[in-house]
């Protein structure tokens, strides 16, 4: 593919890597899949079938249009090349349609796609400082990136076992840091805001984009402390980024304008009526709330100070998507999580504009913005952890602080997908998988930054080991134990407890970081 072959200028090791996860990808073709494999296949139908009046209200399948129009002409495009290997799939009312050639188009439509993500790791890695560079190849920052980044075990799961098309949208997201690290700032801005339109989660990080685009590209000469120089204001940058984004929204949404059916098209992108938390909790704040209100409540049944008929019989320990009602602690909103995320993610920004520390600095905050949506958002899926993951392997390779943060969010992250892929014949493949990234990522860090003090302390050492037992007891010890009918949620609900105190850790760690290092202008020179 292209992508592979502008690597090379780079050095081959880099086409080889690229090459290399590429294969493995194709092994993963007959593997299992989620849902999503038909929520893509229906999405495709629609598209291919029916006019662009219909596609955000077609619901024959319970897997309705819920990305935005940009993915759904993405779908469109790829429906194009879909008919020539099964034309049945493009049949809306083939629900749940399966075929060999169907299994085909869509596993290698994830695998070509992923040339963006490709390409877009190659102009992160020029990003790169080398002045920590080896004599060894494999201990050079570039060379631990790529693999970090190109072999991903969470984007190797969620794409290509689980099924989703994140590779070709962090792709995207990759690339529009890499332009914002070389000053290309319109070509960043005029990425994200592609990538937004495509799908929509990526707002979690808008604000680090907005207030860094601001700072950095509208205001452009800053005081010799680092303080903003407020004459420097460039009115025309302003209004030039103001019609870039509004163009690129005008060719994603003018067509459901002019249909009057912007509020259908919100309506399916923002569906509040769904519970707090998702089938699975994802391992956040909300996880270790409802633990929390599940411990309260089971202790008020032993003292007697609850009324067993007045519990609601609807458990977030179920499984299913739905609205529930807390027993003992009060209830989440909509809007509470709104505040919350919004109140999280105010620090960073504030340091993004009060202590400018360059693209790096953007990159901190847009990682701190996409851990407080996870932890505090509404309905959070398990695989929006990636959304801070992947950005953060840039800074992995710059200062051991940073990569002890990464290693902890990276293994705990990580393990928490565990449960996407609940069939036996996936379990040795996601334990190896895990084990291969996790043991490259920790020797190749500890090797890069071995001059400088332990990756770990003795407390996160053991918090890490920790996740073994935990995935012995889950899988091999508790399925052949009497109480796996009576709860079957128990594994769940552990994993995601146990991790959510590792990324909250993470968090914590990365936000403190943050608000005590100083602004650049006050440790070199701009």
């Amino acid at each position: 593919m292209a992508a592979f072959g502008i690597a090379t200028g780079g050095g081959n090791w880099f086409s080889a890597l690229a090459l290399g996860v590429t294969f493995l990808k194709c092994l993963l073709i007959p593997t299992y899949h989620s849902t999503d494999f038909e929520v893509h296949r229906n999405w495709l139908a629609i598209t291919h079938s029916l006019p662009i009046s219909q596609w955000y209200h077609e619901a024959t399948s319970e897997w309705t249009l819920d990305y935005p129009p940009f993915f759904a002409w993405f779908e469109y495009a790829l429906s194009h090349v879909a008919k020539y290997f099964d034309q049945e799939m493009l049949n809306v009312h083939n629900l749940n349609y399966s075929s060999s050639r169907t299994l085909l188009f869509q596993r290698f439509s994830v695998i070509f796609t992923d040339a963006l993500f490709v390409y877009a790791v190659h102009e992160c890695c020029k990003c790169i400082d080398g002045n920590k560079a080896g004599k060894e190849l494999t201990e050079k920052p570039k060379f631990i990136l790529s693999v970090l980044l190109l072999w991903n075990f969470g984007l190797l799961i969620v794409d290509h076992i689980h099924f989703q098309y994140n590779g070709f949208l962090f792709g995207l997201m990759l690339l529009s840091i890499a332009r914002l690290f070389q000053k290309r700032h319109m070509e960043g801005a005029f990425l994200f805001a592609v990538l937004l339109h495509f799908k929509h989660i990526y707002l979690y990080v808008a604000p680090a984009y907005g207030i860094y685009l601001l700072r950095s590209y509208c205001f452009t000469a800053n005081k010799p402390d680092g303080s903003i120089r407020w004459s420097s204001f460039s009115f025309l940058r302003l209004i030039s980024l103001g019609l870039m984004v509004f163009l690129v929204s005008a060719l994603s949404l003018g067509p459901f304008l002019a249909l009057n059916q912007l509020p259908q098209v919100f309506s399916r992108l923002f569906p509040f009526k769904r519970g707090l938390c998702h089938a699975y909790w994802a391992p956040n704040f909300w996880a270790l709330y409802n633990a929390l209100d599940k411990v309260l409540s089971v202790i008020g049944l032993q003292l007697k100070l609850l009324d067993p008929n007045k519990i609601p019989k609807a458990s977030m320990t179920s499984g299913l998507v739905q609205q529930f009602q807390h027993t003992v602690l009060p209830s989440v909103t909509p809007l509470v999580t709104l505040i919350c995320t919004l109140v999280a993610i105010l620090p960073s920004i504030f340091c993004l504009w009060f202590k400018p520390q360059g693209p790096k600095g953007f990159l901190r905050s847009l990682i701190l913005c996409a851990l407080s949506s996870f932890m505090f958002g509404w309905h959070v899926h398990e695989k929006a952890i990636l959304l801070a993951v992947l950005p953060m392997s840039l800074l992995s390779v710059g200062k051991a602080g940073d990569a002890s943060i990464f290693l902890i969010l990276t293994t705990t992250g990580h393990y928490s997908l565990f449960p996407l892929l609940f069939t036996a014949p996936e379990l040795p493949i996601k334990i190896l998988l895990m084990l291969l990234f996790t043991i490259y990522s920790i020797s190749s860090l500890k090797t890069l930054f071995r001059k400088e003090k332990p990756l770990f302390n003795w407390m996160e050492t053991f918090y890490l080991l920790g996740l073994g037992p935990l995935e012995v007891f889950c899988e091999f010890v508790f399925p052949f134990t009497s109480r796996k009918l009576k709860y079957p949620f128990i594994p769940l609900f552990l994993t995601s407890v146990y991790c959510a105190v590792g990324i909250t850790y993470a968090w914590f760690k990365l936000y403190v970081s943050v608000l005590t290092d100083p602004p650049v202008g006050k440790t070199k020179k701009q």
